[in-house]
């Protein structure tokens, strides 16, 4: 059993820290206390995203202020989020930040109609429990690539796939859901 102090979420590149599904999975995951975290480019009013040495960055940096705050290390926390977030947040724990698990949301395995330009380089070097949750009909990655992918996780990987595109629209219960009870299981 993992004891876990906080949730660090962070958004997709074209939304920020209040994006609905973020806001959601804080509100089922109460009273675990969660910060939902934009990127700099967000803050700075740019459209585009980050590079990920800065994304991996500010979400590293962040997590270990938080941490701080709540009188824990990041091994005390779960990272995560929805898409370009998410994979900042695996990439952060890969090149080392310490951390609970990571909670993935509609992970983006390779652009939609690239599945040759894949961003699984860093899926083995992560060693921590990992959930994704992901809809049937995503473009950036079908379950059958994601369930492929995940495999080289050398941690306890779960797999949930809800109907849905890449935005799982509509179902925002359903991925709080998935992830409150993930992380009671912890």
């Amino acid at each position: 059993m993992t004891t876990v102090a906080g949730l660090v979420l962070t958004p997709g590149a074209g939304a920020s820290r209040d994006h609905h599904t973020l806001v959601a999975v804080e509100g089922a995951v109460a009273p675990l206390p969660v910060l939902r975290l934009d990127f700099p480019y967000r803050t700075a009013g740019k459209r585009m995203p980050d590079r990920a040495p800065v994304a991996v960055g500010h979400v590293r940096d962040a997590a270990a202020a938080w941490s701080t705050e709540l009188g824990t290390t990041t091994s005390g926390l779960v990272l995560g989020g929805r898409s370009y977030g998410g994979r900042m947040c695996s990439m952060a724990v890969a090149e080392g930040l310490p951390a609970a698990g990571l909670v993935l949301l509609s992970y983006p395995l390779h652009p939609p109609g690239r599945p040759d330009r894949l961003r699984v380089a860093h899926l083995p070097a992560l060693e921590v429990p990992v959930l994704f949750v992901s809809g049937d009909r995503d473009p950036f990655g079908t379950p059958e690539e994601l369930a492929q992918h995940a495999a080289t996780i050398p941690g306890p990987v779960t797999l949930v796939t809800l109907p849905g595109a890449h935005d799982v629209r509509g179902r925002d219960g359903e991925v709080a859901a998935a992830v409150a009870a993930w992380l009671a299981a912890l």
